[in-house]
């Protein structure tokens, strides 16, 4: 259909962008796969890799700028919910590949999954509104 392909060609235009957000980052990411654009998938997937944030056996994405965590003795620190949702998003682009995603993809996604897991209340829900 036209729309969707002007739709995907502004989505490619922008991707090209030197200053792209990391939560725009795994949008389009998301967005490229469920399009079937491979190539572009992994190029966005490659960029946001190189932004995660590894820590404790996780990984995840978090705002530029953003002040650290404090450790703090009886507290669980819980991340924003756009945090949440733009790891969500990058999960999903990396799960969201045809054929089905390698074993490296399903290894790194799975670190991605601890993280998210993490995130959830002690009602099994999340912060994000998503």
């Amino acid at each position: 259909h036209s729309v969707v392909r002007n739709a995907l060609f502004c989505l490619e235009t922008a991707a090209n962008e030197k200053e792209i957000h990391v939560y725009t980052k795994a949008l389009m990411a998301y967005t490229f796969a469920l399009a079937g654009k491979e190539e572009k998938r992994k190029a966005l997937l490659g960029l946001l890799e190189k932004e995660a944030v590894k820590k404790d056996g996780s990984v995840h994405w978090q705002r530029p700028g953003k002040e650290p965590e404090v450790d703090l003795p009886y507290f669980r620190y819980r991340a924003p919910s756009a945090e949440v949702e733009m790891t969500a998003y990058a999960l999903l682009a990396h799960l969201t590949t045809q054929p089905a995603p390698s074993q490296e993809e399903l290894s790194f996604a799975s670190l991605i999954a601890k993280w998210i897991t993490g995130q959830q209340n002690p009602n099994g829900g999340f912060s994000s509104t998503q």
